[in-house]
């Protein structure tokens, strides 16, 4: 038996389930042998009937008839005919004649009467393996018979009433078509008023006056023999004299209140319903139990006709028509049923079988009536044909068993009832053959990308060959989403990708053998244009270029052609086709239309169209420069699990360069609403290769950027989803914590959503103690990103591996991380304490480590805790102890402690610590510091001076550390010269605190340097200056080159400094003791009158803008014993020791810094620059120096000495200035 498949070829089946391919002619639905010469050679096929003229056949005399009948088999069938149930001999009838190789009859009746052929004909085909016979045809000549005479009477009748003029045409064979006209052949106006019927007659549902005329006439056409016969004028003439009223509807055609019609299943219901009324009624449509919508429905002659096409079961029912007009309503009622001629549920198929093989041949029908069956064999009734024990008829199915070689034949299946029949042919063909394939070998395939692919693999063979189906020679390719495999062989790739090409092997297998064959696929890229052309509007006399760049498959060449208003471009040499641009130039009016640019390859196409307008010449506006365009078209081509390629269409850049392309994703699975930019590219590329994760549901935009800005979004791509998968990596950052005794915590960054890859995503923790043969311990954790142990040793090594797992997989072998249990305090102290003193100040501690199990951690170090208790001069221990603590790392066992106090006693312990805390202490352990050298005095102080004598008094120092053996004092003159005399040295008991110097220079100054001393030896010293009174012989003034006239020393009160006092702030103090040097107050006031007076001076000559002649006074006096300023630090050198120069090297008092950093010294030996604070002198514009004494110099004297003396006239001085 045969069925049609998708691709229009048939099938043949059998009982076994083997299948045969047979192609199929254009010009025939029955099937045909496979036409290659190898397979036809030898090859026997049973009749088929390829060709046959409808049942009923209306000829046209002057015409021949021509009966078709045309079969196929192997060898070639000869034909035969019956006429009227008996057998017609062709060759005897001159008029007749059969076409050479076929049975198509063709009948001259030209001189003949043709109703001699009229008749039910019907052919047969014959060869030595069945006769297949054809439908019978029923022969009739067509007829157009003349219209009977008859005269017709005018129709007079009044206004509003209604009216109806019968046609009454000849029967025709076929029936004519029916038109009402007047004597000029103008078709009669219908409208809702007025219509013409089925039957041919012309309805009013009232008449009017213009319906007065002579001449309806009613014309009948007849289309077979293509003449048009006419009924005799009808006249009708309306009168107004006695019109008729308004009134309600009622039904012209169909008459009564119901109605029954009957139609045949497949045809065209026609209905309809004519009314009568004033107004002139409108009708309506309804059925009972249903609705009127369908395709199938339609409205016609002003709704007064209802068809519906294609009439099946479900149409029968009442149908109710509706007139309506202001007055009322009518209704009619039409009963509709639904009879059937027989029709194929399963038409007969020919049948292919294999010796010994079993198949059945069905013939199912249905009808209404139900149509009877009837069976034939070799164009015999059944029970009449040869008996045959291996078939069997049941009802509508033969049952064929075990057939042998010889029996094949040809059976035809008769349906019929009162409506019609069915008259089928299928042949029974018993064949034994091995496979043979005849697809040719090594075809290539093209398709492109996401295009269903055809691969074929037609076979022949009996019994019917098995196909399967190969990839690469290796892949075996099985029914799936992916690929299909019809029942003819072809196998069908639904959105074929370019991971799909290769070879392709295709085996047809069966009992007798087996047979391959190779075929190619190649799966390329589609044909895009990216760079549309786009809407311009040029001016006249300017150029027009349009874009239509394109995206194609490497191994495709593209053909570029471009049309003007879908014609070719005209031939002018303005137009110039270039690689992806047409460009126009010196545009004309004629020019403007629609461009279009069309790209062919052999497999596919693209084409983009836009309109060029031509305007008068403007002023040039000035370039706009925008974000450009959002990108257009987003299209996924190159599919795979893992990466997927992103095509687009850019956007208008608005007069700036697009600088590159920015590609965003949404997961609408893990994140959805979230953008994530992904990558991206220049902004002259349009396509983008996208590496992709596992399980996510991808949907991808585009932005565009130039210098203004990005664009918007483009609209999304469509989704893609790609597949899940085990996970490709671990949970990172995997840290081991011991946060407490007994537990251990395991803690992770947990996978992201697009990490996981798929469904159901966990983490194994895996666990086991190190340095063991232990089996691992695991654990699932799911939605958490820590895992905590309970229950293990204290501070105990383990080995952690943690491991992403999910529906699909586990992920890769994780790391080993090692990490330790949680800690407690350690269990023991150092022991075996030794300190070793090795000075008055540092000390050095040794102790035995303790055991590694007793730390129960990870050791830290050691903490050694000490403390002064007392000086061992005292007898009292310290109140406040402070105690201060080193921490040794690691595991040690010594220890230095600095900054130890000499001859002190102290005490020590010792406690091991770990990351958890300290463990307990050691025992004390008790020490002594030998003597060491005292601090210095803590304070020396110049109490009194005289003209060659100075007083001295001093404290002991804060810190003896020991047992105090005196002080040693020395001091040494300092000239106006900064140079220091020789040194002299005073020892003193440790009792003694106090002492005069005498036979001192008077006016002179002197250094003191005192330090205290144990038997270790002299400690650190304390200093202080200090000035005898001054000689009056010296008081005079002198001024120096190259300064203005400067002060002569003057006695100053003694100064004294606290040895805690930074050296720099040591400076004499220039005032004397005014309250215990009474003879010097007169002096004093005079030297400050003499001073105001030259001070003013300076004043007026500075404001007039004099000056002193410095550089001559200071070429004209060179000191050559000046001592330069020391060029590293900018200050003034050292004082000049006459004897040596390594006992003091720290500055006197009276060394400053002058602004400009270059002092050259002048003749004036007793000037006050020497010892006045750094920094704070300035000079005059004339050169001379004034503010010898600074507001801080002052702060710091007081500060110093807490001297409450009246400040002295220079300070007077500088306080006016």
């Amino acid at each position: 038996m045969a069925h049609s498949t998708a691709d229009g070829n048939m099938v043949w089946v059998s009982g076994s389930g083997a299948v045969l391919l047979i192609f199929l002619s254009h010009m025939t639905s029955a099937l045909e042998v496979p036409l290659d010469p190898k397979v036809l050679e030898g090859l026997p096929q049973p009749p088929t009937i390829t060709l046959q003229s409808p049942k009923d056949y209306i000829f046209d005399p002057r015409e021949n008839i021509v009966i078709h009948c045309e079969a196929k088999g192997k060898p070639h069938p000869f034909f035969s005919w019956t006429r009227n149930g008996t057998h017609f001999d062709v060759e005897k009838d001159s008029k007749v004649l059969m076409k050479p190789g076929s049975g198509t009859l063709v009948i001259d009746i030209s001189g003949e009467k043709a109703e001699a052929y009229e008749g039910t004909y019907q052919c047969t085909a014959h060869n030595d393996h069945g006769t297949a016979v054809s439908n019978n045809f029923v022969i009739r000549q067509s007829r157009s018979p003349l219209w009977s005479k008859e005269r017709n009477d005018a129709i007079t009748v009044q206004r509003g009433v209604s009216l109806v003029l019968q046609c009454r045409p000849p029967a025709g064979l076929p029936p004519p078509l029916i038109l009402w006209m007047d004597n000029n052949l103008q078709k009669l106006p219908l409208d809702q008023r007025v219509s013409q019927a089925l039957n041919g007659d012309l309805y009013f549902a009232n008449v009017l006056p213009e319906d007065t005329r002579s001449d309806y006439i009613c014309y009948a056409r007849f289309p077979h023999t293509r003449t048009i016969q006419q009924k005799q004028p009808i006249s009708v003439t309306v009168l107004d004299n006695r019109p008729e009223g308004e009134h309600r509807p009622g039904f012209m055609l169909p008459l009564g209140p119901a109605s029954t019609q009957m139609v045949l299943r497949g045809e065209t219901l026609v209905l309809e319903c004519i009314a009568e009324g004033l107004p002139t009624p409108e009708i309506s449509w309804q059925k009972d139990g249903g609705e009127l919508i369908s395709s199938r429905i339609s409205l016609h002659n002003f709704k007064k006709m209802l068809k519906i096409s294609e009439v099946n079961e479900a149409d029968a029912g009442d149908y109710r028509c509706t007139a309506t007009n202001k007055l009322g309503t009518a209704h009619h009622v039409i009963k509709v049923t639904v009879k059937a001629a027989p029709f194929w549920i399963s038409a007969p198929r020919n049948l292919i079988l294999a010796p010994n093989e079993t198949g059945i041949v069905t013939c199912r029908v249905n009808g209404e009536p139900k149509p009877q069956i009837s069976w034939f064999v070799n164009g015999v009734p059944i029970a009449n044909a040869p008996e045959d024990k291996s078939r069997k008829v049941e009802d509508d199915t033969v049952i064929l068993s075990s057939v042998q070689s010889g029996s094949s034949a040809v059976y035809q299946c008769n349906a019929s009832n009162e409506f019609g029949y069915l008259m089928a042919n299928a042949f029974v063909s018993v064949l034994a053959e091995p496979p043979r394939v005849l697809t040719p070998p090594n075809q290539v395939y093209q398709v492109i990308t996401n295009n269903p692919a055809l691969l074929h693999c037609s076979s022949f063979g009996s019994p019917l060959p098995t196909i399967t189906w190969f990839k690469d020679s290796q892949t075996s390719v099985k029914d799936g989403d992916q690929y299909v495999i019809h029942e003819n062989g072809t196998l069908e790739i639904h959105v074929a990708q370019p991971l799909n090409s290769g070879k392709y092997t295709c085996i047809a297998t069966n009992n007798l053998g087996i047979k391959e064959n190779h075929v190619f696929l190649e799966v390329k890229e589609p044909t895009r244009i990216l760079k549309q052309p786009e809407y311009k509007v040029v001016q006249r006399g300017m150029s027009a270029v349009f874009e239509c760049k394109v995206k194609h498959d490497h191994s495709l060449v593209p053909t570029m052609t471009w049309l003007k208003d879908n014609a070719e471009l005209p031939e002018d040499g303005r137009f110039a086709v270039e690689t992806d641009r047409l460009n126009i130039k010196d545009v004309t009016s004629e020019d403007e239309g629609t461009y279009t640019c069309i790209v062919n390859t052999t497999l596919d196409r693209d084409s983009a169209s836009a309109m060029l307008t031509v305007v008068e010449a403007t002023p040039t506006p000035a370039i706009v420069y925008e974000k450009p365009d959002p990108p257009t078209d987003l299209e996924l081509t190159d599919q795979t699990d893992r990466s997927v390629q992103l095509t687009w269409i850019p956007g208008d850049d608005h007069n700036s360069p697009t600088q590159k392309f920015l590609i965003q994703y949404e997961d609408l699975l893990h994140q959805p609403g979230t953008w994530n930019n992904l990558t991206d590219v220049v902004g002259t590329s349009t396509t983008a290769q996208l590496n992709l994760s596992p399980f996510v549901y991808y949907s991808f935009r585009v932005l565009a950027l130039n210098h203004v800005g990005y664009s918007d979004p483009s609209q999304p791509s469509r989704q893609y989803r790609t597949n899940p998968a085990a996970p490709d990596e671990n949970p990172s950052d995997v840290q081991v914590v011991g946060t407490e005794p007994g537990s251990l915590v395991i803690s992770w960054t947990q996978l992201t959503g697009l990490q996981s890859n798929g469904p159901g995503l966990e983490y194994k923790v895996q666990w086991r103690q190190k340095d063991t043969d232990t089996d691992w311990s695991s654990q699932n954790v799911a939605n958490d990103s820590k895992f905590i142990m309970t229950g293990t040793p204290t501070f105990v090594p383990f080995e952690i591996k943690v491991q992403a797992i999910n529906d699909y997989g586990s992920g890769p072998e994780p790391e080993l991380v090692v990490g330790y249990s949680g800690e407690d305090l350690p269990l023991s102290a150092p022991e075996s304490i030794q300190v070793m003193v090795n000075n008055g100040t540092l000390a050095e501690v040794h102790w035995e480590p303790v055991s590694p199990n007793s730390v129960r951690g990870k050791l830290q170090g050691y903490k050694v805790f000490y403390w002064r208790e007392r000086g061992l001069h005292e007898t009292e221990e310290e109140k406040d102890h402070k105690e201060q603590v080193l921490m040794f790392s690691g595991n040690r066992s010594e220890g230095r402690l600095p900054g130890l106090q000499p001859y002190s006693l102290y005490k020590l312990f010792i406690k091991v610590f770990n990351s958890k805390g300290d463990g307990p202490p050691s025992p004390n352990k008790t020490f002594e510091t030998p003597e060491g050298v005292p601090g210095s005095p803590s304070f020396l102080n110049i109490v009194s001076s005289s003209l060659d004598s100075i007083t001295l008094e001093w404290g002991p120092p804060k810190n003896s550390n020991g047992r105090l053996a005196g002080y040693t004092l020395k001091y040494q003159a300092v000239n106006n010269t900064n140079e220091v005399g020789p040194a002299k040295y005073m020892n003193f008991l440790a009792n003694e605190t106090r002492i005069t110097l005498g036979n001192l220079n008077a006016s002179m100054l002197y250094k003191f340097y005192l330090s205290a001393k144990t038997i270790k030896g002299s400690g650190h010293i304390i200093t202080e200056e200090g000035f005898t009174v001054m000689d009056t012989a010296r008081t005079q003034p002198t001024v120096e080159t190259g300064k203005g006239p400067t002060e002569p020393p003057h006695p100053t009160s003694p100064i004294t400094q606290s040895p805690n006092s930074p050296l720099h702030k040591a400076v004499p103090s220039r005032q004397v003791d005014i309250a215990t040097q009474g003879w010097f107050i007169g002096l004093m006031c005079a030297i400050a009158l003499l001073i105001l007076v030259l001070l003013i001076v300076c004043f007026i000559k500075r404001n007039k803008g004099g000056k002193y002649p410095v550089k001559e006074k200071e070429e004209a006096h060179q000191d050559p014993e000046i001592q330069p300023m020391k060029e590293d630090d900018g200050t003034f050198g050292e004082y000049r020791s006459m004897e040596s120069d390594t006992e003091d090297h720290k500055p006197l008092k009276g060394s400053r810094t002058p602004s400009n950093g270059t002092v050259r010294r002048d003749e004036s030996d007793d000037s006050l620059v020497d010892y006045g604070e750094g920094g704070d002198g300035q000079f005059n514009e004339d050169g001379s120096f004034i503010g010898q004494y600074s507001g801080k110099k002052e702060k710091d004297t007081h500060e110093g000495n807490e001297s409450s003396e009246a400040p002295s006239p220079v300070n007077a001085m500088n306080s006016f200035v």
